[in-house]
């Protein structure tokens, strides 16, 4: 098996790349690829409740609340460079023991999809929200751009072929582990500062977001795509083909986006840390879906499962006709998507472990079947 990735990155090409050469040295050669993988992973899920735990509803670092205490920012800065690393010598271990297979792979970058909206959500309490942080509404259309940085680059190795990393993931990883220690010398009130004139942090925190997304990262994904038409490589000729993956990500963005607008209680408000998992599980599992695609070559399904009765929950509340009831129902439509995904991972996971063309045996990949569960 080979893994087909570009990484052109210079933060993560001179810097990253030496630092973990050095790390994978020191671990021990029994140490599976694959649970070097989930421990970084967990480290996210880990802080997620940790800061879960302090500031459930965001208002810990707004001005007249109790603040996270000064400790737990240490541990989330150690926390999240310690998933990072370890994202970035899972694969380094593979080919050193030569166990790289599809299903370290896949198994890697599932988990980076569901990945995305523990590490947006858990700095989100940096600046919390209330006039000196960012509006939780305004957090949910960060997220939403996050999520389209991430599968803009699997969108493009489903028509090239090649996983061209994204430059923004290095960047904003080492500056969000920088940032959790910083905040714990010197407090969440040093952020209330302005940088200069009305221009604060958090505006900063945004533009840096939307910088790398659209200024980088969405830029070099279409200059990839189309060097590849031009050259008569890629995967997909139809134009319709080679948009599919985005079908579901968009009526996912649609009909979250109407649940917000058009929620009678403003559901966002009341709970915005629950919301955003719901929006980055069922996100997790439309691109989990995308990469079996792309590994096993077969057409991208057009429109996840998941989405049917999303819609009807959207419809359901938008009538106001549940209005004191919404909040249970999205608890109960979150716990639904949660172990659907959890479910679509296991099972993912048990027929790649007992079929030996995934587990490394031989080079073909044969996983359609698991792309339109």
């Amino acid at each position: 098996f080979q893994y087909s990735a570009v990484d052109s990155n210079p933060l993560s090409v001179y810097v990253m790349h030496p630092f973990w050469n050095s790390v994978v040295k020191i671990l021990p050669r029994w140490l599976a690829p694959n649970l070097i993988t989930f421990t970084g992973f967990m480290f996210l899920v880990f802080n997620f409740l940790f800061l879960a735990f302090y500031d459930f509803d965001f208002y810990a670092s707004a001005p007249g609340h109790l603040h996270v205490p000064s400790w737990v920012w240490i541990v989330a800065g150690l926390f999240n460079f310690t998933a990072y690393t370890l994202d970035g010598v899972d694969g380094k271990q593979a080919r050193r023991t030569n166990s790289s297979t599809p299903l370290g792979e896949l198994f890697d970058h599932g988990l980076d999809s569901w990945a995305c909206v523990f590490f947006v959500v858990t700095v989100y309490s940096i600046f919390g929200r209330g006039e000196t942080g960012v509006e939780v509404t305004t957090l949910y259309y960060i997220l939403w751009v996050v999520l389209l940085s991430f599968i803009l680059s699997h969108w493009e190795k489903y028509n090239t072929g090649v996983l061209f990393l994204p430059w923004g993931y290095d960047i904003s990883q080492v500056t969000i582990s920088i940032v959790y220690i910083v905040t714990s010398v010197v407090g969440v009130e040093a952020w209330y500062t302005p940088v200069f004139w009305k221009f604060h942090y958090r505006d900063l925190f945004t533009v840096m977001i939307l910088g790398c997304a659209f200024l980088v990262t969405l830029p070099m994904s279409l200059y990839n795509v189309l060097k590849g038409y031009r050259s008569g490589t890629l995967k997909h000729s139809s134009l319709y083909e080679s948009f599919l993956p985005f079908l579901s990500p968009v009526l996912l963005f649609v009909l979250s986006t109407l649940w917000v607008c058009l929620s009678p209680s403003d559901i966002i408000q009341l709970q915005p840390r629950v919301f955003y998992f719901m929006v980055g599980t069922a996100f997790a599992n439309i691109t989990c879906k995308l990469i079996v695609c792309q590994m096993s070559n077969t057409r991208c399904q057009p429109l996840n499962w998941l989405l049917l009765p999303m819609a009807l929950v959207v419809g359901l509340v938008s009538s106001g006709l549940v209005q004191n009831s919404e909040t249970l129902i999205l608890y109960v439509w979150t716990t639904i998507v949660a172990l659907a995904h959890v479910h679509y991972g296991v099972s993912v996971v048990s027929t790649s472990v007992s079929d030996p063309v995934v587990s490394g045996e031989h080079t073909p990949l044969n996983l359609s079947n698991l792309a339109a569960d």
